[in-house]
């Protein structure tokens, strides 16, 4: 007889979960298991909405982005951990294989004990501890670095600093990873407020040098000193329900006023999540889907698979429960992007 496990896809978005879908589908179909997908995150399994996972239904799904699970990031289990354990009981599943970020390991940590777990830790945020790095990273900062590349034409024919804004919450790493890459005039990040002066000086400077243009980017989650990240709106009932934004426009604003420099500001937003997953993230899904399946097989429950010295391993779940991965100040990138002459 079949042993049913469900496979749930929670959170935001990210290239390579479909990646994660296939390869582990795959990598059981000749074992005695039959998997079942939970639609749409936590709200799956609050309203029994499913689907069967055969290899035939997910042929090909890796090189999109996306989730042919659908997600969500509105639904919690705070205060909902019986409703949540009656719901997930009601499947009658032998176990659970979840693919989420922070958020939605805090939830599945309210519940953990009712219910038998295999963590897939997920952000284009790269914040997450125990992991050295979360697929849909690679993918992500490679938007903002091609961004910053094609943006760079623009600003140099009209004369302008242009800011581009990445997400990343309070984390800096996208905005680090695509501003390194782009060798973009400036990188700001939540976990280094800015001097303004600082950053008026450099650019008043690049300009003087005869520059025609400049590229800054900047984490969401930024800020300058003594002052507080920018909140753009909230989303009631999420485990993370404050969302930041806007903070480029205002420094657009500010650079064209202190500098003379006219400025333009760009919200890369979503497309970060969109694009098809990069050979790197393809290589550490399937790697990751072939772990999952051997976690399954060995009952290997209360583990998460991780990426640790360059290999897919597996870990403790708890070890990905954990708060948030910030970017240190003194990171060997931030070292790279201060030799090259970059304000950080």
């Amino acid at each position: 007889m079949k042993k049913r496990i469900g496979l749930m896809t929670g959170g935001g978005d990210a290239p390579g979960l479909n990646g994660i879908i296939e390869a582990t589908v795959r990598a059981l179909a000749h074992h005695p298991i039959e998997l079942v997908g939970i639609r749409d995150g936590f709200e799956g399994i609050y309203n029994g909405s499913t689907c069967s996972l055969t290899p035939e239904v997910v042929l090909n799904a890796h090189a999109s982005a996306g989730t042919l699970l659908g997600t969500s990031n509105k639904s919690s289990t705070k205060g909902r951990e019986e409703e949540f354990l009656k719901a997930f009981n009601a499947l009658k599943l032998e176990g659970l294989i979840a693919a989420g970020g922070d958020g939605t390991f805090e939830g599945l940590s309210r519940v953990i004990k009712g219910v038998k777990l295999i963590g897939v830790p997920k952000t284009i945020d790269n914040d997450l501890q125990g992991t050295d790095v979360t697929f849909g990273f690679d993918t992500a900062c490679a938007v903002v670095s091609e961004a910053v590349d094609a943006l760079r034409a623009t600003a140099d024919a009209h004369r302008r600093v242009i800011v581009v804004e990445a997400m990343g919450r309070t984390a800096g790493w996208l905005a680090l990873g695509g501003g390194l890459t782009s060798y973009a005039d400036a990188i700001l990040i939540p976990e280094k407020p800015f001097d303004r002066d600082a950053l008026k000086a450099h650019l008043l400077k690049l300009r003087a040098s005869g520059q025609r243009g400049a590229m800054i980017v900047v984490g969401e989650g930024a800020f300058a000193k003594g002052e507080s990240a920018r909140i753009a709106f909230r989303v009631e009932g999420s485990p993370q329900a404050d969302r930041f934004g806007g903070i480029a426009e205002q420094i657009a604003r500010w650079v064209e006023q202190e500098t003379g420099w006219e400025s333009r500001h760009v919200v890369l937003g979503h497309l970060q999540r969109s694009r098809h997953p990069t050979t790197t993230d393809r290589f550490i899904t399937a790697a990751m889907g072939v772990e999952i399946a051997r976690m399954v097989m060995e009952n290997a429950w209360g583990n998460a698979v991780v990426v640790r010295d360059g290999l897919v391993t597996r870990a403790p779940l708890t070890d990905i429960m954990k708060p948030a991965r910030l970017v240190d100040p003194e990171h060997r990138w931030v070292k790279i992007a201060e030799a090259l002459g970059i304000y950080i």
